[in-house]
Parts: structure tokens; sequence; C-alpha cells
């Protein structure tokens, strides 16, 4: 790809995110279903547009509409198997365009069974809950059936699993051991409350989802299509480039400017993957190191704003707080994030002796501007709208309305009728599997808010840190840390198992949603506030993307540079140390958070730098280099040394400061001495 071409997936790039991201593992179709089908997607995605700028129907119904075109749209795409995907359509007499008969009525019945109860009068509704009619809780048990079903094809068989254990436990708690034991529900009160109330199906999860993230999804879309993903992706080479190993440098940029506009990291990872991955290649990279580069940075959209995924709107839903406070607050983690991942790539640069690229190979930041800079209007008038206190699905509208008239007037990226179109049914596309998790998921919170599953459960987490905290304190030496310290440090521990476990079989979005509902509550009881809280466990669920076993974003870099999977997941959670150490750091100093009670320039210039010397020096010990190369003991002991400076406070960096000061010294000579004989 030249520079300045216009990006686009490519038929390998889109085939491994089709075979990676199982949200996007649509069965092929013949030509009259395709139509029907794409003719649904964009109706969906031109309903939402015209919902964000004119607004929607009362609450219920919206949330109704964009439920039926989702789970009526998931029996179309979706198909019950995997299998037999790759020779094309289905044929035969119980087969219609590719698509079973029965699918074909299933989406017409989870259509209609998903707009029973939001068409009916607000007054009848009011009057039901709590005493639902027969056919209520017929239409509710169907539903509840549909959207099981939708998920397990959109995502797999984890979700349902987990979702039937939390029914079984509501239906049957009175069984239940110890803490988590309660009277247990009947079917009708628990359809009537996963079904009739807003604590079910139709809740938060839903209503985020139909309200913001389908906008954001479809602008991230369209921007790309206009050519700012190709914008973000020259400015990278032009700005990192010619430095050592400047393609590595190039990946961690672009995938950080492209996950401005998306909210999925193997989306990320194969749009700019195809590109940086043979660059770094060619250079010197090992194939496993290239990839697993290049899927660090993408899961790094997660939490870069202004877009980051669903879970940031779940998060101001459930926090009720502005989001450009969220935004605020994602800032600086997500710069560390990336600063970890430079850090790295530099230092291996560097012990290898890599190159960066030459004149000739990089495109000039002005002929880049010049044909380019008009893509840059419809992200900058999102952010100014947020900013300025907008709410997020009204400028996300005004975004998507940029993006069309940008298209359309720049001869450079010029968006057609049927390009638009393209984009809407691309957008719509990615929103089904989200839209069914979020139905889904919903079952989870009815369970708990019904059970109140979710501060037995904190409670026993508690309970299990202060005792492992009690047994452990006496042995720490000089009594550093006291059983309260130890019981909210193992708390954390205990919460980010729980993410990276559940995020390995269920999206990042839906990981959050069950562990804010389960574990948030324990870490409240620890006195963590808040925005905190959720922050940890959001930032949690996005790392499992790059965890083994299950890490898809590393497994779809991994198949563009043809490397060892779980080597490339294991060197991918490597360089994603800094995402893994930084929720720990805004716990203890939420500082860095900005957006805090109690917020002071000196604890957040103490905390930022304390991490920014910190995370260079875990990144030097990992990589075993940082101006020569170091000896084992000697990379341990820098190790140790930085999780003293990342602990915020001055005390624990002097102390740091002193451990590592002698193999800093050792290094300064080592590198002296080298660059001697070298110019000798």
């Amino acid at each position: 790809m030249a520079p300045g071409d216009p990006i686009s997936a490519t038929p390998d790039s889109a085939a491994l995110e089709a075979r990676y991201d199982p949200e996007l593992s649509h069965r092929p179709m013949g030509r009259t279903a395709d139509w029907i089908v794409g003719a649904l997607l964009v109706a969906m995605s031109a309903y939402h547009v015209w919902v964000g700028g004119f607004g929607p129907p009362r609450e219920l119904l919206h949330r109704g509409i964009h439920l039926a075109f989702v789970l009526g749209l998931v029996f179309l795409a979706f198909g019950a198997t995997r299998r037999g995907w790759t020779g094309g359509p289905r044929r035969g007499v119980l087969f219609a365009g590719g698509v079973p008969i029965w699918d074909w009525v299933l989406a017409l019945g989870a259509a209609a069974v998903a707009l029973y109860l939001p068409l009916l009068p607000i007054e009848q509704v009011a009057m039901r809950v709590g005493n639902p009619a027969v056919g209520d809780i017929v239409a509710g048990s169907v539903l509840l059936l549909v959207v099981l079903e939708a998920a397990r094809r959109a995502m797999g068989w984890t979700l349902p699993i987990i979702i039937a254990v939390f029914l079984l436990y509501a239906l049957f708690g009175r069984y239940a051991p110890g803490i988590l034991k309660h009277p247990g529900a009947s079917w009708t009160g628990l359809i009537n409350h996963l079904y009739m109330t807003g604590q079910g199906i139709y809740g938060i999860a839903v209503g985020v989802v139909a309200k913001f993230v389908f906008l954001f999804v479809l602008f991230g879309v369209l921007a790309t299509r206009i050519g700012l993903g190709q914008l973000f992706i020259d400015i990278a080479v032009v700005a990192a480039g010619r430095f050592a190993g400047g393609p590595a440098k190039v990946a961690v940029l672009s995938s950080g400017m492209l996950g401005m506009i998306s909210g999925s990291s193997i989306a990320n990872t194969v749009t700019t993957g195809s590109l940086t991955i043979p660059m770094m290649r060619r250079i010197g990279y090992p194939r496993h190191f290239a990839a697993a580069v290049e899927a660090t940075a993408s899961t790094g959209g997660q939490i870069t704003p202004p877009i980051m995924g669903a879970a940031a709107f779940l998060m101001v839903e459930f926090l009720e707080i502005p989001y450009r406070e969220v935004l605020l607050a994602a800032m600086v983690p997500a710069l560390l994030h990336y600063f970890g991942v430079l850090a790295m790539v530099h230092l291996e640069a560097k012990k290898l002796g890599l190159r960066g690229l030459r004149r000739d190979e990089m495109p000039r930041l002005a002929d880049v501007l010049v044909k380019n800079w008009p893509t840059l209007i419809p992200l900058g008038l999102l952010i100014f709208m947020i900013l300025d206190g907008r709410s997020p699905d009204y400028a996300a509208f005004w975004g998507v309305v940029a993006c069309v008239v940008v298209g359309v007037l720049n001869p450079r990226h010029r968006l057609g009728l049927r390009d638009l179109a393209a984009g809407m049914r691309t957008g719509a596309q990615y929103a089904l599997a989200v839209g069914a998790a979020a139905a889904a998921v919903g079952i989870v919170i009815g369970v708990v808010t019904l059970t109140g599953t979710g501060f037995a459960l904190s409670a026993m987490v508690t309970q299990s840190a202060a005792q492992l905290g009690a047994f452990l304190a006496p042995f720490v030496p000089f009594g550093l840390f006291g059983v309260a310290a130890m019981t909210l440090f193992f708390t954390l521990v205990f919460t980010a198992v729980a993410c990276i476990i559940m995020g390995a079989g269920i999206p990042t979005t839906t990981t959050y949603i069950i562990l804010v509902s389960l574990i948030v509550p324990a870490l409240a009881l620890q006195g963590v506030t808040p925005l905190v809280a959720h922050f940890f466990v959001f930032y949690y669920g996005v790392l499992a993307d790059i965890t083994p076993p299950v890490a898809l974003a590393a497994y779809a870099a991994a198949g563009i540079a043809g490397a060892d999977l779980f080597r490339t997941g294991n060197t991918a959670f490597r360089l994603a140390i800094a995402k893994a150490l930084v929720p720990f750091v805004f716990v203890y100093s939420p500082a860095m958070l900005i957006v805090v009670d109690g917020f002071t320039w000196q604890a957040f210039a103490v905390t930022v730098s304390g991490a920014v010397i910190g995370i260079g020096l875990i990144g030097a010990a990992f990589t075993g280099f940082l101006l020569a190369r170091m000896a084992t003991a000697e990379r341990w002991v820098l190790g140790a040394a930085s999780l003293l400076f990342i602990s915020p406070g001055l005390g624990s960096m002097g102390i740091g400061a002193v451990v590592c000061a002698p193999i800093l010294i050792r290094q300064v000579v080592a590198w002296r001495r080298a660059r001697s004989t070298s110019t000798g």
C-alpha cells in the first residue's frame, strides 16, 4: 500500500478478521438473501442515525426496535453452526438464499417477541409489572430463549452457559451454599423481573448500545472509509518511521490513533497490521514480536478516547457522570499504555540493532496533510461537541453527518451512494454481536438484582482477601503492609484474575458488565471510589484480548505474521505489562484519573512521573537491555526497583532510585565502553 492510498480491508485481512473475531463470522448467502439482509442492515443504521439527530421514541419502544433489528438479523447472518460455511451458500428445498427456512421463521419470530411488550401502551405495561398476563409470560419466555440462542450464534457457547448458570441459581437459590443462599424465584417471578422491568433484557446494557454505541461504531466505519485511518498511518510513519525499529513504533502510534475512532481490538489489528507487520518483518523483527507489537498496540484502542468501545458508555450510565469526564479520566492511563509499548519496542530495536525507515520509504508530512486534512474535520467536530457538553449520541450524529459531507466533497476519498450504503451496512454488522451480548448480559444483571448475588459474592471476595492478608502480614518485613493494605491488594488481585478469566471466553464489554455487577461492590467495600473501581475492571477486561489461552487480537496478528499463536500471545502480554500495572497505580493514587475528589496537581505529578520511570525500567527488565545488555540478576533487581517507582509516593521512589543506581551506573559505563570501541 503506497502512502496516501485509502485504507481498506484487503481480502486477506477481511478473512482474518472474520476468522478470529466470531462477531463477524457471517454465513455466505445467495444474492437475494444478501440483498434483503443488506437492506435491513442499512435500514438499521438509518434508524439509529435519525434517532441520534432528532430524538428517540419513548425509551422502551426505542430499545425494542433496536432489539428487533439485532435479533432478527442475527438469525439471518449467523448460522446455527459454523461448519461448512466456506463452501458457499447452502442450497436445497429447505433453504432460501442459503438461509434455512426455519432461520427466516426464527428471525421474524424474534423481531415479533422483541416488539410485543414495547408496542403495548405504556399504561398497560406499568399496570402489568408484578402481575404479568399469560401472554407476557409466554412472550418473555420465548424472548429469553431467543436471546440465549442469538448470543450463542454470535459469540459461541461461553456466555449462554454462564447465563444458564445464573438462571438456575435464580430458580434454585434455596439449595445454594452459605452466603449465596436465597429463597429462589418462581418462573413467573423471574420472567416478570427479566422481561417486564428495566432490570433485565430491556435494561441498561441494551439501552446504551441502542443510544450510544451503535452511532459511534458507525462513525468509526465511515471515518475510516473517507481516509482518516490512512491519514493516521501516514502521520505515524512520518513521526516515528526514521527512528530505530521505526515500523514497530509506527504500529504503536498508528494503532493508537486508529483506536481513537474504533473500539475493536481485532479490527485495529488487521487494519493496521496488514501494513505494519510486513514492515517490521522487513527490517528484522522476529515474526512473533512483530505480531505481538501490533496486537498490544491495537488493544489500546478500547482505552483510548474519544471512542473507547461500549464499556465507556456503560460507565457513563452506571456512574451517571458526563462522558467527557470518562474521556478525561482515560487519557493518562491510555498514554502510559502506549508509552510502555513504545519503550519496549525501542529497547528491543536497540538490542537487535534494527534500523529505521529510509527517507525514500516514508511520505512527506506536507503531502500527507495537503491530501487528507479534510478527513480530520469529522473527528474534530465530534471531540469539540463532546467537550462542549453535548450528549454523546448527538455528537456522534453530527460526526456521522460530517463524514458523509466530507466524503461527498473530498475528491481524493469520494464517498458515493454505494460506498455510503456499504459503510452503513458494515457499521450495523459490527453492532449485531454486541447488541446480542447486551441483551444476554441483561439477564445476568437481572438475576443479580433479583437475588442480591453481587453483595454476597463481594463479601466472599473481601473475606477471602482479608484471611489471606492476615496470614501473610506477619511475614512482611518491617511491617510495611498491615492487614487492611494486604486485604485491598488481594481483593484487587482476585478481581484482576476474574476479569482475565472471564474475558478469555466473552467480549470485553460483556466481561465489564458482569464484573461490575458482581465484583465492583467488593472494591467499594475496600473504600475504592466508584470511578476508579469501574476503570480497574474495564482495564483488566480489555487485557483479555492479548492474554493466552484465548487472545483473539494476538491470534489475528499472528495470522498476518505467520507466527506461533501462543508465543505471540505471551509476548503481547509482556508488552502490555504497563496496562496490567497502571490500574493498581490509579487505585492507590486516584489522582492519575484527574476527575476524582481530592485531586491535586502535586499528587498527579508524583504519580505520573513515578509511573513513567517505573514503566520504562520494567520495560528494560523484560527486554534485558537499557543502554547495554543486562545480566539476569540485574534484570530482576531492575524489575523490583521499577515497582517501587510505580508505587505512588516520593519515599518509595527514593528507595527505588537507590536500588537501581548501581545497575544504571554499570549501564552507562558499558555504553561508553561500547561507544569508544566502535569509534576507535
